[in-house]
């Protein structure tokens, strides 16, 4: 993923996430009901602000609209709008409720929920201030977020100001839709409905590809859409592009959905912002959803872990572990934001054979992360002699690949794997017991040198002698 930060710009219904959490050890005498002990209250951005919050976790620079109460939620929400540096322009209505909505947790489950809200839709002077300040805005950011929780901000009559002048300026607008008439979006680059609301809104039972085809086709036409998208929970994204593309969500375990379609749309925007094509950008909601939901609560992700539920995902493709030192770079930077401990070791590794295995993984224990630098073939022969060595890189690489103690590959030329180890700069640096009161090389940078002791009679030098028929 690039790393240059985004600017992306979000309208939409915001409101306050409250969660009051406690135990519960009792019954009401007073009626048949669980009494809750409140042991600590939270209160995190909801709606249209969970979508900032994603954005902001993602590392964007996010700005966003809308329209409020004059009210203590509503200063409670400008609060936590500057408490992670988003920009906010907000339009206090009078005898307007900022949306509060409260929920009571008990041993990790919702117990009850309650709403302070107002619906009905904004004033036609709100209405006209916030599409003045979106046409000030609009050049200065990526792209254009639409969350509709259908409290009255999302008027028919401003979202379609928003799409069209939008377009005028080249902005993708993306939409989380509300309600059963689409034709309100129309324009949109594309929406985020869920099986059910593109059900409603399409009037298609979806209950098969067949199905789901004719809604995702209905649905790009009746609101216009560039593409016609459907979140199928567990199932993960369905687009139409001539012909189906489904890509699964697969979450370690579901702790709470709360928030997840504001996860899809934060990251499809930050995909699409990064200039990801559109099956790529769905690829990544998909694992930003399955990190969010296995958390409780309106939760975020980062990049990071995105990218190491996605490492965890595909840890059976052999291939995925060769890396580049590119590719090594930036994995080292991103294990080191997770805190991981990082072990490092080279060498050859010509014919694997017991004495291997077992030295990787002793290595593989001092840390978190085993990397091994791999001599190339040129190396390899400058070291060893002609005839070595018997397996070229690409396939020595692959089988070092497939074992579970080695975690990345990466391949190196120099005579000594020094840069290599500067770059990555490991937290232990593993070598054989036979650098025994040697200089091993690297040990100024690592923190803290191992040696690992060799399997008694395995070797490649003996391997071979013994294929070749000859004593060593």
């Amino acid at each position: 993923m690039p790393q240059k930060q985004n600017t992306i710009l979000v309208v939409g219904d915001l409101m306050i996430d409250h969660y009051l959490w406690g135990s519960v050890n009792r019954i009401s005498p007073e009626a048949p009901v669980q009494i809750v002990d409140i042991e600590r209250e939270t209160s995190v951005l909801g709606g249209a602000g969970n979508v900032v919050n994603n954005l902001h976790s993602l590392g964007c620079k996010v700005s966003v609209l809308s329209v409020i109460g004059k009210d203590e939620a509503g200063q409670e929400l400008h609060a936590l709008l500057e408490a992670i540096g988003t920009y906010s322009y907000l339009l206090e209505e009078e005898g307007r409720k900022t949306s509060k909505k409260s929920r009571i947790i008990a041993t990790h489950s919702q117990v009850v929920r309650y709403d302070k809200e107002s619906k009905e839709n904004i004033s036609e002077q709100s209405e006209e201030a916030l599409y003045e300040k979106f046409k000030n805005l609009c050049d200065a950011h990526d792209i254009i977020l639409l969350s509709d929780y259908g409290k009255g901000v999302l008027t028919e009559g401003l979202t379609q100001k928003l799409i069209t002048y939008a377009k005028t300026k080249q902005k993708k607008v993306l939409v989380d839709p509300k309600g059963k008439d689409y034709s309100k979006y129309a324009g949109a680059y594309l929406l985020t409905p869920n099986k059910k609301e593109a059900i409603e809104a399409s009037g298609i039972d979806i209950h098969n590809d067949v199905t789901l085809i004719e809604a995702l086709k209905k649905l790009k036409e009746m609101a216009k859409l560039d593409i016609s998208l459907i979140t199928l929970s567990e199932e993960g994204i369905a687009i139409f592009e001539d012909k189906l593309i489904m890509r699964p969500t697969v979450a370690r375990e579901v702790y709470d959905v709360t928030g997840a379609g504001d996860t899809v749309l934060a990251s499809l925007g930050y995909a699409l912002a990064q200039g990801k094509e559109i099956v790529a950008a769905i690829e990544f909601a998909n694992l930003a959803a399955g990190v969010v939901v296995g958390k409780l609560g309106s939760a975020t992700a980062t990049v990071e872990e995105i990218e190491e539920y996605k490492a965890s995902l595909y840890k059976g493709t052999i291939e995925s572990h060769i890396k580049s030192f590119d590719e090594i770079k930036t994995q080292v930077q991103r294990l080191k934001k997770l805190g991981k401990k990082i072990v490092f070791t080279n060498g050859c590794f010509d014919i694997l054979h017991r004495g291997h295995v077992s030295y990787l993984d002793i290595a593989k224990s001092y840390g978190d992360v085993l990397i091994l630098g791999l001599n190339s073939d040129s190396s390899v022969k400058k070291l060893k002699g002609e005839g070595r060595p018997i397996n070229t890189e690409e396939d020595r690489a692959y089988i070092l690949s497939g074992l579970e103690s080695v975690d990345f590959v990466t391949i190196f030329s120099d005579e000594t794997p020094y840069e290599l180890i500067k770059m990555i700069e490991p937290d232990v640096l593993v070598k054989g017991g036979d650098y025994e009161g040697k200089e091993v090389v690297g040990s100024d940078i690592a923190k803290e040198v191992k040696l690992v002791q060799f399997v008694n009679g395995r070797s490649t030098t003996k391997t071979i002698s013994k294929i070749q028929g000859t004593s060593c």
